[in-house]
């Protein structure tokens, strides 16, 4: 009698292994990644994309890996890929390097799979050295050969075929495994893996590739209407030409303007943001509208739309970039409040209702609604500005309080400019809460206004720069360090006088590698309203005419700095600073470095622009490469002192009304092995 067959009964189990979540080789904590790949990652082009992630499975076999990038959108042939490095087996840690030759948007993922040459070579190698029989296990490995063979090409494909043909004719074991364990195999062979079940990441992630600018440049703001010298009338686009020699020579690249469009009548301020203005005040620029045209017009006194390209084109030929200040809201002039009042809010009464910041008012701006069966059109003609003055030259836009737009119009419009004009910046200047300057910056601002207008302490800026420097933010924002602007008149600057304005200066272009000015910062000019950290008599509310030459000026020092930004690779890079040990509460210690050390910065800045200091620091020689006992050369930039100096703690007298800050370059004296002969 025989024995029936059992069969399985059936359970109603499926097994779907699409349905779970696991896989076969695990990709995990790749960084960089914004909010699990919601936003774009930002570099600049000359960066090298650097990407960690964990990449295991079970079992002990080798795995390789490869990092790819490709222009976002393209086919699956468009990728490049890199090879990624395991280096830290115990925590699976991969790492992978591109360089970034070319901007645009990109998108990035590691793919992983299953290293069969590998894990066969380690295998026959451990056994064969104990002395094991390993017979069968080198036709497993023919049989990979002869697998590879069919995926090569070219020479490649004729070496493994050779391998495989004196495999077959030398049956020696010993000749065998000699030729199946040779380097020059392993890299064939690595070169033609089997990828068939690769695993890759599980969406790729955006990455934007900026102009160099944007991560290295120095702003130099201006009212047009105030570079003339004439006090009886408005300065124009022909005086801000005649102005861009001396800008340019104190080292500024980026000229920005405030918004250059006609002005409104209706509630027009007058000086020092009365209510009432006189027959002669010019009204804020940022009133934008009236009989003349909106954003897409030039007021008539400062010139006309050629002689602003005139200017774009002077600036240019001058290695200068040309940015403009964009604000999104209207005088109650502006021809789209007639032309499109679905755009606005009137209030019950039928007036449009102006723009509010309990309890300021500004009765002579109306904001536009963002939302709404207009919406379409309305975003489109806020494009359409943008494309306006790309077409005329410009290619960086300051923006006025972006935080107070919607976020998803500033994704699409950026997306949309950008695609288009990948070499266009944007600066958002945006003084808000931490989260929303946050997601403006991934939103696809190139460039964020900071905090730094407020941090003055010692204690305040390390926490900050090192909030901005050493986490996630330094992924997708780059703060731009402006020292003042036309609405904030620090009350440090008001106080600490020229000391103060030279410690701001130092700190600004050195902390950060993108900072910038605003027009009488050179001069010191500290003149407040008192108890406001507003200018008093400012430019928002009329045009003056500045002496560029007045006695105090510290035009000296600012084109110091930024020449010595320029021939100093180190200060090029923001998430490069560090923050290093000295014994003085007032002073602040800091340094870049390139990576490849051959170009080292350290700065020693007072924050005190009162009082004398005395300070010892701890220069850091183990991050310099420099032994102990080795001597090293420095020069301090702003004097041209040189310096042989030997050990770690080195003392400085830092005087805030003559040199509030030193800046060294560190030097290293390679030591010379006599044992070799020179040539």
């Amino acid at each position: 009698m025989t024995k029936r067959a059992r069969s399985r009964p059936d359970t109603g189990v499926c097994i779907d292994l699409s349905s779970l979540s696991s896989r076969p080789i695990v990709i995990e904590a790749v960084r960089p990644e914004i909010d699990h790949g919601r936003f774009a990652v930002k570099r600049c082009v000359g960066d090298r994309l650097r990407v960690d992630a964990t990449v295991f499975a079970e079992g002990h076999g080798a795995l390789s890996a490869v990092l790819k990038l490709r222009p976002a959108g393209a086919g699956d042939a468009a990728w490049r890929e890199e090879p990624m490095d395991c280096v830290n087996h115990g925590l699976a840690l991969w790492r992978g390097e591109m360089p970034l030759e070319d901007i645009g948007r990109y998108e990035y993922t590691v793919e992983a799979w299953r290293d069969t040459w590998t894990s066969w070579v380690d295998e026959v190698t451990k056994k064969h050295t104990a002395g094991q029989d390993v017979s069968l296990e080198l036709s497993e490995g023919r049989a990979h050969v002869r697998h590879a063979e069919d995926r090569a090409q070219g020479e490649d494909a004729q070496y493994l075929k050779t391998v495989l043909r004196g495999f077959d004719t030398d049956p020696e074991p010993a000749a065998r495994v000699s030729l199946m364990l040779s380097a020059d195999l392993a890299a064939k062979m690595a070169r033609w893996p089997d990828r068939s079940e690769a695993v890759t990441y599980h969406a790729p992630l955006p990455l934007i590739v900026e102009p160099v600018r944007a991560r290295f440049a120095a702003w130099y703001e201006m009212f047009p209407r105030s570079q003339g010298t004439d006090p009886d009338r408005w300065g124009t686009f022909e005086d801000c030409i005649r102005r861009l020699p001396e800008v340019r020579a104190m080292g500024f690249d980026v000229l920005y303007f405030v918004p250059i469009h006609p002005i409104g009548v209706s509630h027009r301020k007058g000086r020092n943001n009365s209510l009432v203005a006189g027959p002669d005040d010019p009204g804020s620029p940022y009133a934008i509208g009236g009989a003349e045209g909106g954003h897409t017009a030039i007021h008539p006194a400062l010139g006309t739309l050629a002689d602003f390209e005139r200017l774009v084109r002077a600036a240019n030929h001058r290695g200068m970039e040309v940015a403009l200040d964009i604000a999104i809201q209207c005088s109650p002039d502006h021809p789209w409040v007639k032309e499109h009042p679905e755009w606005f809010k009137f209030r019950p009464d039928g007036t449009i209702k102006y723009a509010e910041n309990p309890p300021k008012k500004y009765q002579d701006i109306v904001n536009v609604e963002f939302f709404g069966p207009h919406q379409y059109d309305l975003w489109r003609e806020l494009y359409d500005v943008f494309e306006f003055w790309i077409s005329h030259g410009v290619t960086i836009f300051r923006v006025d309080n972006p935080h107070t737009k919607p976020v998803p119009f500033w994704e699409w419009v950026i997306r949309e400019v950008k695609d288009r004009h990948p070499y266009v910046q944007f600066l958002a200047e945006a003084f808000t809460r931490p989260p929303m300057m946050k997601m403006l910056a991934k939103a696809g601002f190139t460039q964020s206004y900071s905090y730094f207008t407020w941090r003055n302490t010692k204690v305040e800026l390390t926490e900050y720069l090192t909030e901005l420097t050493q986490t996630e933010c330094v992924e997708y924002m780059l703060p731009n360090f402006f020292t003042c602007t036309p609405d904030i008149l620090p009350e440090y600057l008001q106080r600490g006088g020229r000391p103060a304005f030279m410690i701001r200066a130092v700190l600004a272009a050195t902390l950060s590698s993108v900072y910038g000015i605003y027009n009488g910062f050179e001069l010191c000019e500290n003149d407040a309203i008192p108890g406001k950290e507003e200018y008093n008599n400012s430019e928002k509310y009329q045009f003056k005419v500045w002496d560029w030459d007045r006695p105090g000026h510290i035009k000296g020092l600012i084109t110091a700095l930024n020449h010595i930004r320029v021939d100093n690779p180190a200060l090029w890079r923001f998430e490069a600073l560090r923050f290093y040990a000295c014994d003085h509460d007032d002073v602040l210690f800091y340094g870049k470095m390139t990576e490849d050390g051959d170009n080292i910065v350290l700065v020693a800045c007072t924050t005190n622009p009162f009082d004398p200091a005395h300070v010892w620091m701890e220069f850091p020689l183990e991050a310099m490469g420099i032994p102990e006992t080795q001597a090293f050369e420095v020069e301090e930039l702003l004097s041209g002192e040189r310096h042989l100096w030997t050990g770690r703690w080195h003392h400085y007298y830092l005087d805030p009304a003559v040199n509030p800050a030193v800046i060294f370059r560190v030097i290293p004296w390679r030591p010379v092995d006599y044992r070799t002969p020179s040539l």
